[in-house]
């Protein structure tokens, strides 16, 4: 898939509208003390394929 492609479904089920709703709602990640753990991911990239699952009936 390319990058243009992605974008495209990105907006399409994550409208700006919506994401501007939903961002203030996802939980801060903060860096820990002692480093270590996992690279925090793009909230937004995460939150499309929420939606991508729960709208495509994706098996």
């Amino acid at each position: 898939m390319t990058a243009a492609v992605r974008t495209d479904l990105s907006k399409r089920l994550v409208p700006d509208e919506l994401w501007e709703l939903v961002a203030p709602l996802l939980p801060s990640c903060a860096a820990r003390p002692q480093g270590g753990g996992t690279a925090p991911r793009d909230e937004r990239a995460v939150f499309t394929a929420v939606a991508y699952i729960l709208t495509s009936g994706c098996a």
